[in-house]
Protein backbone atom coordinates (compact mmCIF):
# COMPACT_ATOMS: atom_id res chain seq x y z
CA UNK A 1 0.00 0.00 0.00
CA UNK A 2 1.54 3.03 -1.29
CA UNK A 3 2.13 6.30 1.96
CA UNK A 4 0.75 9.82 0.93
CA UNK A 5 3.01 12.01 1.31
CA UNK A 6 1.46 14.41 4.10
CA UNK A 7 2.07 18.30 3.17
CA UNK A 8 2.03 20.56 6.62
CA UNK A 9 1.11 24.26 6.53
CA UNK A 10 2.95 26.68 8.75
CA UNK A 11 0.08 28.46 10.53
CA UNK A 12 0.88 31.01 13.05
CA UNK A 13 -1.59 33.68 15.39
CA UNK A 14 -2.45 36.80 13.35
CA UNK A 15 -1.86 40.17 15.09
CA UNK A 16 -1.68 42.12 12.33
CA UNK A 17 -5.06 42.76 10.70
CA UNK A 18 -4.18 43.80 7.20
CA UNK A 19 -0.68 43.75 6.06
CA UNK A 20 1.85 43.72 2.67
CA UNK A 21 5.03 41.80 2.16
CA UNK A 22 7.54 43.58 -0.34
CA UNK A 23 10.33 41.61 -2.03
CA UNK A 24 12.29 44.98 -3.05
CA UNK A 25 14.59 44.68 -6.47
CA UNK A 26 16.54 47.20 -8.24
CA UNK A 27 13.65 47.45 -11.09
CA UNK A 28 10.36 45.89 -9.40
CA UNK A 29 8.89 45.32 -6.10
CA UNK A 30 6.65 42.17 -5.90
CA UNK A 31 3.63 42.81 -3.16
CA UNK A 32 1.28 40.40 -1.34
CA UNK A 33 -1.42 41.66 0.15
CA UNK A 34 -3.06 39.46 3.14
CA UNK A 35 -5.64 40.14 6.11
CA UNK A 36 -9.27 40.34 7.40
CA UNK A 37 -12.26 40.60 4.75
CA UNK A 38 -9.50 40.73 2.24
CA UNK A 39 -8.61 38.18 -0.50
CA UNK A 40 -4.60 37.21 -0.41
CA UNK A 41 -2.97 39.16 -3.96
CA UNK A 42 0.41 39.06 -5.47
CA UNK A 43 0.81 42.24 -7.88
CA UNK A 44 4.09 43.29 -9.29
CA UNK A 45 5.44 46.78 -9.39
CA UNK A 46 8.29 49.10 -11.08
CA UNK A 47 10.66 50.66 -8.93
CA UNK A 48 9.93 54.14 -10.65
CA UNK A 49 7.50 56.33 -8.83
CA UNK A 50 4.52 56.52 -10.49
CA UNK A 51 4.48 52.55 -10.26
CA UNK A 52 5.03 53.03 -6.31
CA UNK A 53 2.42 55.68 -6.44
CA UNK A 54 -0.14 52.88 -8.14
CA UNK A 55 0.82 50.65 -5.14
CA UNK A 56 0.58 53.07 -2.62
CA UNK A 57 -2.91 53.56 -3.37
CA UNK A 58 -3.56 49.94 -3.93
CA UNK A 59 -2.67 49.54 0.17
CA UNK A 60 -4.83 52.36 0.95
CA UNK A 61 -8.16 51.23 -0.95
CA UNK A 62 -7.04 47.92 0.63
CA UNK A 63 -6.92 49.18 4.36
CA UNK A 64 -3.44 47.65 5.01
CA UNK A 65 -2.02 49.73 7.44
CA UNK A 66 1.67 47.50 8.19
CA UNK A 67 3.89 47.13 5.23
CA UNK A 68 7.25 44.81 5.61
CA UNK A 69 10.60 44.88 3.32
CA UNK A 70 13.72 43.62 3.36
CA UNK A 71 17.20 45.91 3.78
CA UNK A 72 17.96 45.31 0.66
CA UNK A 73 21.30 47.95 -0.51
CA UNK A 74 19.30 50.83 -0.78
CA UNK A 75 16.26 50.07 -2.78
CA UNK A 76 13.86 50.18 -0.27
CA UNK A 77 14.83 53.69 -0.03
CA UNK A 78 12.25 54.62 -3.02
CA UNK A 79 9.83 52.60 -1.18
CA UNK A 80 10.02 54.44 1.78
CA UNK A 81 10.09 57.95 -0.07
CA UNK A 82 6.80 57.52 -1.16
CA UNK A 83 4.81 54.94 1.37
CA UNK A 84 5.94 56.54 3.99
CA UNK A 85 3.79 59.81 3.93
CA UNK A 86 1.05 57.63 3.36
CA UNK A 87 0.65 56.87 6.85
CA UNK A 88 1.58 52.76 7.12
CA UNK A 89 3.55 51.28 10.00
CA UNK A 90 6.68 50.33 7.42
CA UNK A 91 9.12 47.22 8.97
CA UNK A 92 12.88 47.23 6.98
CA UNK A 93 13.84 44.07 8.26
CA UNK A 94 17.39 42.47 8.26
CA UNK A 95 17.37 39.89 5.41
CA UNK A 96 18.56 37.20 7.94
CA UNK A 97 15.43 37.11 9.84
CA UNK A 98 12.94 36.49 6.82
CA UNK A 99 15.11 34.20 4.81
CA UNK A 100 12.86 31.44 3.20
CA UNK A 101 12.57 28.02 3.62
CA UNK A 102 15.04 27.04 0.86
CA UNK A 103 13.74 25.31 -2.05
CA UNK A 104 11.85 26.98 -5.12
CA UNK A 105 12.53 30.02 -3.96
CA UNK A 106 10.18 33.00 -5.87
CA UNK A 107 10.11 36.55 -5.56
CA UNK A 108 6.29 35.30 -5.05
CA UNK A 109 6.92 32.85 -2.17
CA UNK A 110 9.39 35.71 -0.64
CA UNK A 111 6.82 38.55 -0.90
CA UNK A 112 3.46 35.89 0.68
CA UNK A 113 6.60 34.88 3.35
CA UNK A 114 7.21 38.30 4.62
CA UNK A 115 3.58 39.24 4.57
CA UNK A 116 2.83 35.85 6.84
CA UNK A 117 5.78 36.30 8.89
CA UNK A 118 4.38 40.58 9.55
CA UNK A 119 0.88 39.47 10.62
CA UNK A 120 1.80 37.01 12.77
CA UNK A 121 4.38 39.59 14.03
CA UNK A 122 7.40 37.79 13.92
CA UNK A 123 9.27 40.67 12.38
CA UNK A 124 11.47 42.95 14.30
CA UNK A 125 12.36 46.12 12.25
CA UNK A 126 15.25 48.29 11.75
CA UNK A 127 15.96 51.54 13.06
CA UNK A 128 14.79 53.77 10.33
CA UNK A 129 15.03 57.20 11.34
CA UNK A 130 12.45 60.15 9.87
CA UNK A 131 13.29 62.01 6.84
CA UNK A 132 15.19 65.26 8.48
CA UNK A 133 17.78 62.95 10.19
CA UNK A 134 18.38 60.57 7.21
CA UNK A 135 18.98 63.84 4.86
CA UNK A 136 22.03 64.58 7.93
CA UNK A 137 23.37 61.46 7.86
CA UNK A 138 23.75 61.88 3.99
CA UNK A 139 25.57 65.42 4.77
CA UNK A 140 27.75 63.75 8.27
CA UNK A 141 28.39 60.73 5.96
CA UNK A 142 29.49 62.51 2.97
CA UNK A 143 31.38 65.07 4.97
CA UNK A 144 33.52 61.76 6.40
CA UNK A 145 34.30 60.52 2.72
CA UNK A 146 35.71 64.05 1.73
CA UNK A 147 38.19 63.72 5.19
CA UNK A 148 38.81 60.74 4.05
CA UNK A 149 39.72 61.84 0.27
CA UNK A 150 41.84 64.79 2.12
CA UNK A 151 43.75 62.52 3.88
CA UNK A 152 44.70 60.46 0.78
CA UNK A 153 45.66 63.52 -0.90
CA UNK A 154 48.03 64.42 1.57
CA UNK A 155 49.66 60.72 1.28
CA UNK A 156 49.91 61.18 -1.93
CA UNK A 157 51.35 64.39 -2.18
CA UNK A 158 53.85 62.79 0.60
CA UNK A 159 55.07 59.53 -2.16
CA UNK A 160 55.52 62.57 -4.64
CA UNK A 161 58.37 64.22 -2.41
CA UNK A 162 59.79 61.08 -2.40
CA UNK A 163 59.52 60.28 -5.44
CA UNK A 164 61.53 63.21 -6.02
CA UNK A 165 63.74 62.55 -3.20
CA UNK A 166 62.71 65.42 -0.77
CA UNK A 167 62.31 63.42 2.44
CA UNK A 168 60.18 66.04 4.00
CA UNK A 169 58.02 64.09 5.76
CA UNK A 170 61.31 63.03 7.93
CA UNK A 171 62.06 66.70 9.49
CA UNK A 172 58.82 67.81 9.33
CA UNK A 173 55.72 66.93 11.64
CA UNK A 174 53.45 67.31 9.74
CA UNK A 175 53.54 68.91 5.50
CA UNK A 176 50.59 70.60 6.26
CA UNK A 177 52.12 72.91 8.30
CA UNK A 178 53.26 76.42 7.89
CA UNK A 179 57.18 75.84 7.74
CA UNK A 180 56.49 73.22 5.50
CA UNK A 181 54.17 74.48 3.03
CA UNK A 182 56.53 77.36 2.65
CA UNK A 183 59.15 75.21 1.69
CA UNK A 184 56.80 73.65 -0.69
CA UNK A 185 55.78 76.71 -2.07
CA UNK A 186 59.67 78.02 -2.55
CA UNK A 187 60.21 74.35 -4.11
CA UNK A 188 57.61 74.87 -6.82
CA UNK A 189 58.68 78.70 -7.60
CA UNK A 190 62.12 77.14 -8.92
CA UNK A 191 64.23 77.25 -5.69
CA UNK A 192 66.48 74.59 -5.15
CA UNK A 193 69.66 75.68 -2.90
CA UNK A 194 69.23 73.44 -0.04
CA UNK A 195 70.57 76.02 2.42
CA UNK A 196 68.06 78.69 1.02
CA UNK A 197 65.20 76.42 1.68
CA UNK A 198 66.54 75.28 5.26
CA UNK A 199 66.80 79.07 6.24
CA UNK A 200 62.72 79.61 5.51
CA UNK A 201 61.93 77.06 8.61
CA UNK A 202 62.21 79.47 11.59
CA UNK A 203 60.09 78.49 13.94
CA UNK A 204 61.17 77.55 17.39
CA UNK A 205 59.27 74.13 17.85
CA UNK A 206 60.78 72.51 14.85
CA UNK A 207 62.69 69.26 16.06
CA UNK A 208 65.04 69.34 13.18
CA UNK A 209 68.43 71.32 12.62
CA UNK A 210 68.83 73.45 9.67
CA UNK A 211 71.51 71.17 8.68
CA UNK A 212 68.92 68.50 8.34
CA UNK A 213 66.18 70.05 6.75
CA UNK A 214 68.85 70.89 3.84
CA UNK A 215 70.03 67.50 3.78
CA UNK A 216 65.86 66.31 3.44
CA UNK A 217 64.92 69.13 1.00
CA UNK A 218 68.02 68.58 -1.34
CA UNK A 219 66.85 66.26 -4.12
CA UNK A 220 65.67 65.91 -7.80
CA UNK A 221 62.49 67.90 -8.15
CA UNK A 222 61.56 67.96 -11.87
CA UNK A 223 58.91 69.74 -13.79
CA UNK A 224 56.45 66.54 -14.05
CA UNK A 225 56.71 66.06 -10.10
CA UNK A 226 56.03 70.18 -10.03
CA UNK A 227 52.64 69.81 -12.01
CA UNK A 228 51.88 66.78 -9.83
CA UNK A 229 51.93 68.68 -6.91
CA UNK A 230 50.06 71.61 -7.65
CA UNK A 231 47.35 69.54 -9.11
CA UNK A 232 47.37 67.66 -5.78
CA UNK A 233 46.98 70.77 -4.22
CA UNK A 234 44.24 72.25 -5.89
CA UNK A 235 42.63 68.96 -5.07
CA UNK A 236 43.03 69.42 -1.38
CA UNK A 237 42.00 73.14 -2.13
CA UNK A 238 38.85 72.02 -3.33
CA UNK A 239 37.81 69.52 -0.73
CA UNK A 240 38.50 72.25 2.05
CA UNK A 241 36.32 74.24 0.48
CA UNK A 242 33.45 71.65 0.17
CA UNK A 243 34.35 70.36 3.97
CA UNK A 244 33.44 74.11 4.93
CA UNK A 245 30.41 74.04 2.66
CA UNK A 246 29.43 70.92 4.46
CA UNK A 247 30.06 72.25 7.63
CA UNK A 248 27.89 75.84 7.32
CA UNK A 249 24.64 73.26 6.28
CA UNK A 250 25.32 70.78 8.89
CA UNK A 251 25.62 73.52 11.48
CA UNK A 252 22.65 74.69 10.14
CA UNK A 253 20.38 71.73 10.39
CA UNK A 254 22.23 71.01 13.80
CA UNK A 255 20.61 74.31 15.52
CA UNK A 256 17.56 72.62 17.21
CA UNK A 257 19.92 69.91 19.08
CA UNK A 258 22.08 73.01 20.16
CA UNK A 259 21.09 71.90 24.22
CA UNK A 260 21.94 68.51 23.45
CA UNK A 261 25.37 69.07 21.30
CA UNK A 262 26.73 71.25 24.77
CA UNK A 263 25.77 68.52 27.14
CA UNK A 264 27.85 65.91 24.83
CA UNK A 265 30.79 68.08 24.27
CA UNK A 266 31.74 67.91 27.99
CA UNK A 267 32.87 64.14 27.37
CA UNK A 268 36.81 64.15 27.27
CA UNK A 269 37.89 63.60 23.80
CA UNK A 270 34.49 64.42 22.05
CA UNK A 271 34.47 67.31 19.73
CA UNK A 272 31.44 69.02 17.67
CA UNK A 273 32.35 66.97 14.62
CA UNK A 274 31.93 64.17 17.01
CA UNK A 275 28.90 65.01 18.84
CA UNK A 276 27.17 66.44 15.08
CA UNK A 277 27.87 62.71 13.62
CA UNK A 278 26.90 60.57 16.78
CA UNK A 279 23.42 62.43 16.74
CA UNK A 280 22.96 62.16 12.93
CA UNK A 281 23.52 58.32 13.25
CA UNK A 282 21.61 57.96 16.33
CA UNK A 283 18.86 60.91 17.45
CA UNK A 284 18.60 62.15 19.77
CA UNK A 285 15.15 60.04 20.99
CA UNK A 286 16.46 56.97 23.00
CA UNK A 287 13.01 55.43 23.12
CA UNK A 288 14.06 53.48 20.07
CA UNK A 289 16.83 51.66 21.96
CA UNK A 290 15.08 49.76 24.58
CA UNK A 291 18.40 49.13 26.77
CA UNK A 292 22.08 50.62 26.33
CA UNK A 293 22.72 47.11 24.99
CA UNK A 294 20.60 47.53 22.25
CA UNK A 295 22.04 50.77 21.30
CA UNK A 296 25.88 48.87 21.40
CA UNK A 297 24.43 45.75 19.32
CA UNK A 298 23.02 48.18 17.04
CA UNK A 299 26.29 49.80 16.28
CA UNK A 300 28.11 46.81 15.66
CA UNK A 301 29.88 47.26 19.03
CA UNK A 302 29.10 44.60 21.25
CA UNK A 303 30.35 40.76 20.70
CA UNK A 304 27.57 37.61 19.18
CA UNK A 305 26.51 34.92 21.60
CA UNK A 306 26.49 31.96 20.42
CA UNK A 307 26.19 29.11 22.25
CA UNK A 308 25.35 25.48 21.92
CA UNK A 309 25.56 22.40 23.95
CA UNK A 310 27.26 24.36 26.73
CA UNK A 311 30.07 25.68 24.11
CA UNK A 312 30.49 29.19 23.30
CA UNK A 313 31.38 29.98 19.19
CA UNK A 314 32.95 32.42 17.93
CA UNK A 315 30.92 34.75 16.17
CA UNK A 316 31.07 38.15 14.66
CA UNK A 317 29.31 41.29 16.46
CA UNK A 318 25.95 41.35 16.01
CA UNK A 319 24.21 43.89 13.71
CA UNK A 320 21.08 42.16 14.09
CA UNK A 321 18.70 45.19 13.60
CA UNK A 322 20.92 47.12 12.07
CA UNK A 323 19.85 48.43 8.06
CA UNK A 324 22.54 48.51 5.43
CA UNK A 325 24.84 50.99 5.31
CA UNK A 326 23.61 53.52 2.92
Amino acid sequence: MAKQKQTQKVSFEEVVERGCGLDVHKKEIVATVSGTGIESETRTFQSTTRSLTELKEWLLALGVTHVAMESTGVYWKPVMNILEPGGFTIMVVNARHIKYVPGHKTDKKDSAWICKLLRAGLLKGSFVPGRNQRDLRDLTRYRRKLVQQQSAEHNRMIRIFEDANLKLSSVFSNIRGKMCTRVIDAVIAGETDPQKLAALCTHRRLKASKEEIALAVEGCFTEHHKFMIRAIRTSISNIEAEIDHLDKEIERRMQPFEAQIQQLCEIPGIDVTSVNELLAEIGVDMEVFPTAEHLTSWAGLAPGNNESAGKKKTHTPTTATKPQKR
